[in-house]
């Protein structure tokens, strides 16, 4: 088996704002070292922008906030507007306009790739 060869962008692109599509799955990808040797990856649902339903934090003004959803809880049928009392989903928030680290799946698969050259100390060519 080979997997296609394409070229690895020196810099990340996560997702567009704009490209945001409720109940869509994205991909939150952060590091635990400061050398970026060793992701995190998380599967995340995209449920909606600004949402009645969660307090927003007073000290963000007027930004707008997207709200992801654990891909698990989502998948068992848990929804933001009838969450159990066990509170089973996890829940995440980001500023629309710095939604770095969270991406498509083609580039969360070019920023786990270009981790893997950056292992083998390859970053560069």
């Amino acid at each position: 088996m080979r997997f296609e060869a394409r070229e690895i962008k020196p810099y990340s692109i996560p997702v567009s704002p704009s490209e945001l599509k409720v109940g869509e799955v994205y991909f939150s990808i952060s590091y635990v070292d400061e050398y970026m040797h060793y992701p995190i990856m998380e599967t995340l649902v995209f449920i909606g922008r600004d949402l009645d339903i969660i307090d927003k934090d007073p000290d963000l003004d007027d930004r707008v906030q997207v709200y992801f959803q654990d891909y698990e809880s989502y998948a068992l049928g848990i929804r933001i507007d009838n969450l159990p009392k066990n509170n089973e989903a996890i829940l995440s928030s980001y500023i629309e306009d710095e939604l770095n680290g969270v991406y498509e799946f083609e580039r969360a698969l070019d920023q786990l790739m270009w981790c893997s050259l950056k292992r083998r100390g390859l970053e560069e060519i």
